[in-house]
């Protein structure tokens, strides 16, 4: 691995190589997404449910993608080569949509840990609910300009909680 240093003085590069400072409100954002995939990551790897697997790859890959554009100033957005839109909102509907065809939702308050994976997935969705507030924050600094975005993170911890729910109480493929 090669060490460039440059983040030693507290500041780092977004995508335009612009410098800003680590705790800056695009840093902390796409960094709460990269913690986000991460957390699904553990889940992914502890399930042996094969769509629990595909849905959790689905949507790293949407964070990859919004990280990169969270990371870039507007003027360069169109530079990327993809953004999410509102068809991968109504993805993430249409998957919860999906999954609750599969079992009933209890209409009581829900203490996650069920099981390891459900636990696991409940973590990964506190930790988009908290990317959320980090758009919201991004959105009131006049940083974020697509309502897309905050729409798909709401959408994706719905979906994630869903998921949760999905795994505790049916543990097959769908």
């Amino acid at each position: 691995m090669k060490f460039s240093k440059k983040g030693d003085t507290g500041e780092t590069s977004l995508l335009g190589g612009q410098r800003v400072p680590k705790f800056d409100l695009r840093p902390e954002t796409y960094g709460t997404l990269d913690e986000a995939s991460s957390v699904m990551g553990v889940a992914r790897a502890m399930s042996a449910d094969k769509r629990i697997k595909e849905i959790l790859l689905s949507v790293q890959k949407d964070l990859l993608i919004l990280g990169a554009e969270l990371s870039t100033l507007p003027e360069d957005i169109p530079k990327l080569g993809k953004t999410l839109d509102n068809n991968d909102v109504q993805r993430i509907e249409d998957l919860i949509d999906e999954l609750q065809k599969h079992f009933k939702m209890k209409n009581e308050f829900i203490y996650p840990g069920e099981t390891v994976i459900s636990a696991q997935i409940d973590v990964a969705r506190t930790v988009v609910r908290r990317a959320e507030r980090w758009t919201a924050r991004l959105k009131d600094a006049g940083l974020l300009t697509r309502p897309e975005i905050q729409q798909y993170l709401n959408r994706l911890a719905d979906m994630l909680f869903t998921l949760a729910r999905y795994e505790e109480q049916t543990g097959l493929n769908i």
